[in-house]
């Protein structure tokens, strides 16, 4: 897929760095668009694709229309596009390598120094998904991010195949044992959502999909 292929993601790249430019000039914010568009299109994801850029924006919207607290959000959807710009299922440094790739271009689009800061340390938080309390902004972003295991059972199904096949490479057992450690850490979190509607809403189907998945693993 190219970003010809999505124009309203295009578009909602373009408003959000306008927006977080706050009317200060800066380069075209399309180029930096499709480049990011092209690098959730790469052939080797299966989970982390376009379509989880979207998922992810969308959730944001939503956590936002149901009583968000306030946060600098633009910078928020701006780190949801960052945030696995840069994945290789056979690398440990994703987020690190998309928050550096986030530094170089949001200064090069003209972002101050404190906004490009915060949204690379908003990519750098999806390593564990655990804000500090009363970051709004992780708290928003670490929710939208994990929305998906809040889904029903056809979604949760179809999220965890896509995650089996970018990680096809893996001989099967030490996928499970390396999977089910993903899981625990998650169901170790005082919380897997932080935000009133996430905690509410999502919280406990997440923990059960998680559980029910984590005793599929281990049968």
């Amino acid at each position: 897929m190219t970003a010809q292929e999505h124009p309203e993601l295009l578009q909602r790249w373009n408003a959000t760095l306008r927006a977080a430019r706050s009317g200060h000039e800066g380069p075209d914010p399309a180029p930096f668009g499709r480049n990011l568009l092209s690098r959730w299109a790469e052939p080797q994801r299966r989970y982390h694709t376009v379509d989880h850029l979207r998922a992810v924006l969308d959730r944001i919207d939503e956590l936002t229309d149901m009583g968000g607290e306030g946060g600098e959000l633009e910078l928020v959807r701006l780190a949801a596009w960052f945030h696995d710009a840069v994945y290789r299922p056979d690398r440990s440094e994703n987020e690190e390598r998309s928050a550096l790739l986030a530094e170089k271009a949001l200064t090069e689009a003209g972002l101050t120094e404190h906004e490009v800061r915060e949204v690379a340390r908003l990519v750098r938080l999806t390593i564990s998904h655990d804000p500090p309390q009363g970051d709004l902004n992780g708290e928003t972003l670490c929710d939208a991010d994990l929305a998906i295991l809040a889904t029903g059972p056809a979604a949760y199904g179809a999220y965890v195949a896509a995650v089996r096949e970018e990680y096809a490479f893996v001989p099967e057992d030490a996928f499970r044992e390396g999977r089910a450690a993903v899981l625990r850490h998650l169901l170790g979190l005082p919380r897997l959502f932080r935000t009133p509607y996430g905690a509410a809403v999502w919280e406990e189907k997440a923990r059960a999909n998680l559980e029910r998945e984590l005793k599929e693993l281990r049968s």
